[in-house]
């Protein structure tokens, strides 16, 4: 016989480039899940950079803010003990423009 798992998915109110207030939310969510003993946390596709980012994409400092909330949120306690499924974006790769 398996095991019980709890499961959390999220839908948070983020904006586009609040790299700050949306790490905070993201890490808001995660305690939540954790206090109804959620032991997997699953959030949108784009949840650090928030969507509607259009030409902000092709900004380097786009890219650079993301990986610097993974870090945050990979450094952060409150990510401990359970697994997170963040979303963010990632540039293609240089092979597709060329």
């Amino acid at each position: 016989m398996g095991r019980k798992v709890t499961l959390a998915t999220c839908s948070l109110n983020q904006w586009a480039l609040d790299f700050e207030g949306n790490s905070e939310r993201i890490l808001k969510s995660i305690e939540l899940a954790k206090a109804q003993g959620a032991k997997y946390r699953l959030g949108p596709e784009l949840e650090i950079c928030g969507y509607g980012c259009a030409d902000h994409f092709y900004e380097s400092d786009t890219l650079l803010h993301c990986f610097q909330v993974l870090k945050k949120l990979l450094e952060s306690p409150i990510t401990q003990d359970i697994i997170c499924d963040v979303g963010m974006w990632v540039s293609p790769s240089n092979s597709e423009t060329n």
